[in-house]
């Protein structure tokens, strides 16, 4: 049988060039190494027997990439689609499957809080979905639409009416502006709260300090030292803070807070101090506001919305606190946490810069903006009751 002729290979100065990166690149796949050093053989005139032989490749593999390329120039060196396994299931599966992690596990009467791939997964078998599927499957198709149904976020409803009027205060407080003037030389804004329930927690056995690969290690073990409540008040534009340890909360001592602060300079001869609170029981409503001005003249309380504690800078410090002083928590007695705090205010008002707060009013409208919006498009979760 005559023995049928070599593809005859020419090539332009763009695929040479080409095909040069391709089968001398040090990140090229081998595959494509070899199939673009066989083209360059071949268009040097060399035979399929002697590309083969110099390459240790078969003659026909050698022939096979020589008539693709001779055909279809370089798209031909990658491979071809392949038409794979056939699908297991259907997409009406995957679609009963996206649709069943979108609905709560109770819907369906599973005693589930929450459902997560295996649950998923086997909620499908027991449903008749499909007869077997693993639970991979089932976050890889998830993930498509980027549902995750293993995790949660809370909201809450704005349920003040008076929340963006309210706000509006607070912020523009931030910004020293108040009814549309600004605030004088003599006039201060402080934010005021209290971090209830700091623990005093012995440690069985004495904390480890970290050393060369090894973190802080902390007994978990501890016996309760009893827990007191932290008061702070913060200059919003000063950066200090003011702070006292007391048994409890209450309305006495948040006055005592309030006295400790108005009993210093500037604000004892301020022109204005405002007090930003939000509507705890030491300081909520009408009767705190007088309570406040009756005993200090020059002070204005100023409560920041319903369920908006957010909007209150001394929280920012309190976090500061909580993850600089108070975790992790080992402390003798109680005595020894007053004692902390007292010397981290120090510390703390030594180096202090005005927090950067970036919210504004503009972002206030934006927000209640979006939230009107997704009122407008959810109507049942508006109905529903509040958080």
């Amino acid at each position: 049988m005559p023995v049928a002729l070599a593809c005859p290979i020419a090539l332009t100065a763009y695929e040479r060039e080409r095909l040069k990166k391709m089968a001398y690149g040090h990140k090229t796949e081998h595959r494509i190494r070899q199939r673009a050093q066989v083209v360059l053989l071949a268009a040097r005139g060399h035979s399929s027997a002697r590309i083969a032989r110099e390459m240790g490749l078969h003659r026909d593999t050698v022939r096979t990439w020589r008539g693709r390329f001779a055909a279809h120039r370089l798209p031909a060196l990658s491979d071809r689609k392949r038409s794979g396994r056939p699908p297991r299931f259907t997409p009406l599966q995957t679609a009963q499957v996206k649709a069943l992690a979108c609905q709560l596990p109770p819907e369906s009467g599973t005693p589930l809080a929450r459902w997560s791939a295996p649950e998923l997964a086997r909620e499908v078998v027991a449903r008749h979905i499909a007869p077997t599927i693993c639970a991979s499957t089932v976050r890889r198709w998830l993930k498509q639409d980027a549902v995750k149904p293993w995790q949660q976020q809370s909201w809450i409803f704005i349920t003040d009416p008076a929340f963006r009027p309210k706000a509006e205060r607070v912020l523009d407080l931030y910004a020293r502006t108040w009814g549309g003037l600004p605030l004088g030389v003599d006039e201060y804004v402080i934010s005021a709260d209290e971090k209830t329930s700091v623990q005093a927690r012995c440690r069985c056995h004495p904390t480890l300090a970290p050393g060369q690969a090894r973190a802080m290690r902390v007994n978990h073990t501890y016996g309760r030292g009893g827990a007191l409540a932290y008061l702070a008040a913060y200059d919003v534009h000063r950066a200090k803070v003011f702070g006292r340890c007391e048994p409890t909360t209450g309305i006495d001592p948040f006055m005592k807070l309030v006295a400790h602060v108005m009993s210093q300079e500037p604000y004892a001869s301020a022109r204005r101090v405002f007090w930003v609170v939000d509507n705890g029981s030491s300081h909520r409503g009408k009767k705190a506001a007088d309570r406040l001005t009756a005993a200090h003249p020059n002070a204005v309380l100023v409560h920041t919305p319903v369920h908006a504690f957010w909007l209150n800078q001394v929280e920012i410090f309190f976090s500061v606190v909580q993850r600089k002083v108070v975790t992790p928590n080992d402390f003798t007695d109680l005595q020894q946490v007053g004692d902390r705090l007292r010397a981290f205010e120090d510390r703390y008002n030594a180096t202090a810069q005005p927090f950067q707060w970036k919210f504004t009013t503009s972002d206030l409208d934006d927000l209640l903006a979006r939230l009107d919006r997704h009122t407008a498009d959810h109507p049942e979760e508006s109905s529903a009751t509040p958080a």
